[in-house]
């Protein structure tokens, strides 16, 4: 709540919905904080699928290390590895892209 300003009569404080992080709440703690949503709901299945993305991304960018320092013996698990990581953004990217058209599409709809 901003200091200074006082709430209008009758109107009850509102609290976060939990979907979005209470702003400096994750730097406070000094972590990643991440709503949680309901087991089986599309967000919980969207973010899922970015943390396979990320998991995918992260393994990726290891190998490719690896493999420029000379740690890595098979040059195909790094290529593998970045295709793999290639293909999942292309498909995230695809998806939101189609949420975006159908967002778009509903908006106007309405107009």
């Amino acid at each position: 709540m901003i200091e200074g300003i006082a709430p209008a009569a009758g109107v009850a404080a509102v609290s976060g919905t939990g979907y979005v992080p209470v702003a400096g709440a994750a730097a406070a703690t000094g972590q990643s904080q991440r709503a949680e949503a309901p087991e089986g709901s599309f967000a919980a299945t969207l973010g899922g699928a970015m943390d396979e993305v990320q998991s995918l991304q992260s393994t990726s960018r290891d190998l490719g290390v690896k493999a420029l320092t000379g740690d890595l013996t098979d040059m195909h698990e790094a290529t593998l590895a970045s295709s793999r990581a290639s293909v999942a953004l292309e498909m995230v990217a695809t998806v939101r892209n189609r949420g975006v058209e159908a967002f778009n599409e509903i908006m106007r709809m309405q107009a």
